[in-house]
This record gives structure tokens, sequence and C-alpha cells, in this order.
């Protein structure tokens, strides 16, 4: 896992409910913890783009309901900054579920963009990726 340039800001925290852009059966899911997240006593770590999550999903087909997978987070609707000064944001807040914790990811086809902070913090998601902004 490499580091971002951009000042990714942290916007969803424990207890969030977000969609999944990907085909690994799962809809919607809900955030448990951010991994390598460090915070003041008594704050809720947040996540932003790229981050690695461990998610419980909600909503899905039978076989993957009611499990802690890890996940990334490829969209979010806050505005994040860009070194160069471009400012990007998103309509909706998504996730791609994982296979294993190195980020391989266990859908083939992800619906929708992909920031392109993801690709560089985690390669095996970006050459899954058709869009990439």
């Amino acid at each position: 896992m490499k580091a971002i340039n951009a000042k990714i800001t942290g916007v969803l925290v424990r207890g969030s409910r977000i969609d999944v852009c990907d085909n690994s059966g799962a809809k919607r899911v809900f955030l448990v913890s951010v991994k390598g997240a460090k915070t003041r006593k008594g704050r809720y770590p947040s996540a932003g783009i790229g981050d690695l999550l461990k998610v419980s999903v909600i909503q899905g087909s039978q076989d993957i309901r009611k499990q802690l997978v890890p996940a990334i987070l490829v969209r979010q609707r806050k505005e994040f900054t860009r070194p160069d000064g471009t400012r990007v944001k998103f309509e909706d807040n998504a996730v791609v579920i994982c296979k294993d914790e190195k980020g391989n990811p266990k859908g083939t086809i992800f619906k929708g963009p992909i920031a392109k902070e993801v690709p560089q913090r985690w390669p095996a998601v970006g050459k899954v990726a058709k869009i990439i902004v």
C-alpha cells in the first residue's frame, strides 16, 4: 500500500452505510472499522478515498450476507483536493469488496468511475477499473 499525494478528507465514520460498486454479490455494506487509522481518544476513525476498510455486508446475495469482509473506498461525496489544485467529488460513496487484505478485488466488473488515487495505492483495483477519473 502506497501513500497518496492528495489531501483526502476523511468523511465516513464507523456505522456508515455505503453502496458497493462491483459484482461481488454485495449491494450495501456497514462500515465497521478503518485499517491503520490513528485518532484522538474517543474520536471515531474516518475513511477517505483509497482507505482499506473492514465492512459487514447488510444487503446482497445470501452467501455473502452477514460476513465481515475487507473493502476499499473508491468514491466519496465530500470533495477533496488534488496536488494540482483541482477539487474532485462524486455523486455517491462507493466501495469495492476485496478477497484479502492485500487489495485484490473480489468482483470482475466495477460500475461507475473510480478516483485515480485508488489505482496509485492499490494497483490490482486499477487493472479491473474501466473509468478512472
